[in-house]
């Protein structure tokens, strides 16, 4: 495993994570969650440094696994992978939160396709760092 590499894209990846989480969740769906604030924790601003902490794992996590089965084919190997991990955790963990919170079918399907295309971002940005 490339070190320098792989802590490069880890970090991007989490900077990739954070802006596509700001756009979205901040700017394009801050008023369905304003519609629906009596769902969420009414201290879940003071608790964003855990989920910060949790992205930070995750960044780290998304790109040691890419290591692991790394083909050295280029960005799209990235896509795919990103692509694979947003369907496997977006798919199943929307229907999860759409199932256990008074969520519109809608924002549930939102939440699939953002992660979606977040984890390809993800994956491109893994790949075109680490990279031979």
């Amino acid at each position: 495993m490339n070190i320098k590499r792989f802590v490069l894209a880890s970090i991007a990846v989490f900077v990739v994570i954070q802006a596509i989480d700001w756009l979205f969740h901040g700017l394009l769906m801050s008023g369905w969650y304003a519609e629906l604030k009596g769902v969420w924790r009414a201290d879940m601003m003071d608790l964003m440094w855990v989920m910060t902490l949790g992205s930070l794992f995750f960044s780290f996590m998304f790109v040691f696994i890419f290591t692991k089965g790394y083909e050295n084919k280029g960005i799209m190997e990235g896509v795919r992978y990103g692509l694979l991990i947003g369907l496997l955790m977006y798919v199943a963990g929307m229907l999860g939160q759409y199932a256990m919170y008074p969520i519109p079918l809608g924002m549930a399907v939102a939440w699939v396709a953002y992660g979606i295309v977040e984890m390809a971002a993800a994956g491109a940005v893994t790949a075109a760092i680490y990279r031979k």
